[in-house]
């Protein structure tokens, strides 16, 4: 079933509720969101996209079920709602709440725009806390004094991937030519995120040496090299559960980079120089200005670097638009 919700609207009474079939969970899950949201249930791909035309304003948020008539065994129907729904309303924040709890289908539900996948049976009050944060997040973009210039379809991708990718657990990568605002865009997705309040550190892998790249990042221990005269913690540890922003991500040594593959994957890194395994939560935001395909095929960038999506989740792509800040500073990020 699908829920389409309007913008926060405490108290307003719930005309019904197409969020499952059990009775018992849909009795539940409105209850818990008529408190703060408007809830338009409709039944169908065919009745979502109906309800969400003769919406004067389109809805803020819409949970969407991948198992919809008429192949609720399939999720067919709710991909392609995903995708209709985006095109009608390219702001829209979907979450898909779906018992087809299968990794391939939640990434895949990404790709096309989804926000977030949750498994059923969900917990009423953790979904009705993840809604919540998911319009703090859109709010906060409205007014954090970063505006994009036009209304362009590609402008409107930008603006939506922008919330998409703000509070995602997954690293993302900008591409851009140089002096093209990649730092800006990193800037903003930190400070538009649930990490916000913690630190944002930006390192350029360009600008240090290449023997000093991993004492960098990871840290030192005391006497690992000449001149370590006492111990020092790397960017990855400093960054705690904040942001850490890697620049020009094209010119890591290649020796260096199946370690940050392993920091992706699972937050385990070392100091130099030390056996002690450290763990890693900040989230990663790479940028480049290199052809990392060209890099790939090459032999100068790792291909299980690159391709590092294919399995765990994804190297969330930032595409081509513009952005101007409340300052005037305007910067465009050159297309994937």
């Amino acid at each position: 079933m699908i829920a389409i919700l309007s913008s926060s609207c405490p108290g307003v009474p719930t005309p019904g509720n197409g969020f499952d079939d059990d009775p018992l969970i849909a009795d539940s899950l409105s209850y818990f969101l008529s408190r703060d949201f408007r809830i338009l249930p409709a039944a169908s791909r065919g009745e979502a996209l109906a309800k969400v035309r003769q919406q004067a304003k389109p809805p803020t948020l819409a949970l969407v079920d991948l198992g919809l008539p008429p192949t609720p065994h399939r999720p067919d129907e709710g991909f392609a709602l995903v995708t209709e729904l985006l095109a009608l309303a390219p702001a829209m924040l979907i979450v898909v709440l779906s018992g087809q709890n299968d990794e391939a289908n939640a990434r895949h539900a990404r790709a096309l725009g989804a926000t977030d996948f949750i498994a059923k049976p969900a917990d009423p009050d953790h979904l009705r806390r993840t809604l919540l944060d998911m319009l703090g997040n859109a709010t906060r973009t409205a007014s954090s004094g970063i505006e994009m210039i036009g209304r362009s379809p590609a402008t409107e991708k930008l603006r939506a991937q922008m919330r998409q990718f703000a509070s995602s657990p997954f690293p993302v990568l900008i591409e851009g030519e140089s002096g093209s605002g990649k730092e800006l865009v990193a800037d903003a997705l930190h400070r538009l995120s649930n990490r916000a309040a913690r630190p944002y550190l930006a390192v350029n892998c360009a600008a240090i040496s290449p023997n000093l790249v991993e004492p960098t990042l990871f840290g030192h221990a005391r006497g690992a090299f000449t001149g370590a005269i006492g111990s020092h913690a790397g960017y990855f540890e400093e960054a705690a559960g904040g942001t850490l922003f890697l620049d020009e991500i094209g010119e890591l040594p290649l020796d260096l980079q199946p370690k940050l593959l392993r920091v992706l994957e699972n937050g385990q890194y070392q100091r130099v120089g030390e056996t002690q395994q450290r763990i890693s939560q900040a989230r990663v935001i790479a940028a480049t200005n290199r052809d990392l395909k060209r890099e790939v095929r090459e032999g100068r960038f790792r291909t299980d670097l690159y391709h590092r999506r294919r399995r765990f989740g994804t190297w969330d792509p930032i595409v081509s638009s513009c952005l101007t800040t409340s300052v005037g500073s305007t910067a465009k990020v050159g297309p994937r």
